[in-house]
C-alpha cells in the first residue's frame, strides 16, 4: 500500500516533455549537473536510449531541482524529486541527497534486479567511474579515505553539536545540559567541515549513500 501511495505521488509530479533536444554536457557543469543513460530495446525491437538530466543546483528560473527524462535525445517528461519515470519495461527512479544523486536506477516491471544507469562520460560521475575502471586500486583507496573521513567527522562532531543544542534554554530546562568530551579549535572544526563536504561529494559521484554518514537525517523524500 505504501509503495502504491509513493507511485501515485510520483505520478502527480510528472509533467509532459516538450520534445527539445538533450543539451550537451559542458565542462563547467561538472559539479552542478549530472546526466545518466540507459539503453533498452523498444517494443518494436529497435534500440533506444533513455537519459536523465538533473541540474543539482536547481533550475535557473525558480531554483527547484528537477529531473528531466529524454528518449533518444528528445525531452519526454519532467518531474520534481524524488522522481519515477515510466520507460520501456520498467521505471527509472531518481533520488537526490544533499551532495548529488543517491539513486538513479532502472527497476524492471517483471521484478528483476534494479540496475544503475550509466553516467555520461563527460560528467563528474562519468569521470569518477572511468578512474574506477582504469585504476581500481586507487579508486578503492579514495573510497576508503572518504568513508574514514565521514566516520571521524561523525565521532568528533556529534558530541560538540549535542553540547551546543543542550545549552539552548528550553532544552536545558527540560532535559539538562551535556558536556562534550571533545573540544576542537575553530580552525580544526572548519577543516573538518571542508573535509566532510569533499568526502560526501566524492561518495555522491559514485552514488554511495548511507543515511547516517551522508546527511540522511536532513534529506527529505517528498
Amino acid at each position: 500500500m505504501f509503495s502504491n501511495w509513493k507511485r501515485q505521488r510520483a505520478a502527480r509530479r510528472l509533467k509532459p516533455g516538450d520534445g527539445h533536444s538533450l543539451p550537451r554536457f559542458r565542462w563547467w557543469q561538472l559539479f552542478s549537473r549530472t546526466v545518466f543513460h540507459l539503453r533498452l530495446t523498444g517494443e518494436d525491437g529497435r534500440p533506444e536510449t533513455w537519459s536523465v538530466d538533473v541540474r543539482l543546483w536547481g533550475d535557473s528560473d525558480d531554483g527547484e531541482v528537477r529531473a528531466r527524462l529524454y528518449r533518444d535525445g528528445r525531452h519526454q517528461a519532467t518531474s520534481k524529486l524524488p522522481a519515477e519515470f515510466p520507460v520501456t519495461g520498467g521505471t527509472v527512479e531518481v533520488v537526490t541527497s544533499g551532495y548529488g544523486l543517491r539513486r538513479c536506477h532502472y527497476v524492471p516491471d517483471d521484478g528483476g534486479p534494479a540496475r544503475q544507469l550509466a553516467p555520461d562520460p563527460a560528467s563528474g560521475e562519468g569521470r569518477r567511474a572511468r578512474l574506477e575502471h582504469r585504476h581500481p586500486g586507487v579508486s578503492r583507496t579514495i573510497g576508503f579515505v572518504t568513508w574514514a573521513v565521514l566516520v571521524v567527522a561523525l565521532v568528533l562532531g556529534v558530541p560538540q553539536i549535542v553540547e551546543q543544542i543542550s545549552q539552548i534554554p528550553p532544552v536545558a530546562e527540560n532535559i539538562g545540559t551535556f558536556t562534550s568530551p571533545i573540544h576542537l579549535s575553530g580552525a580544526v572544526n572548519v577543516a573538518l567541515i571542508v573535509a566532510t563536504l569533499l568526502a560526501s561529494t566524492e561518495r555522491a559521484l559514485r552514488l554511495r549513500y548511507h543515511w547516517l554518514l551522508d546527511g540522511g537525517l536532513f534529506d527529505g523524500d517528498d
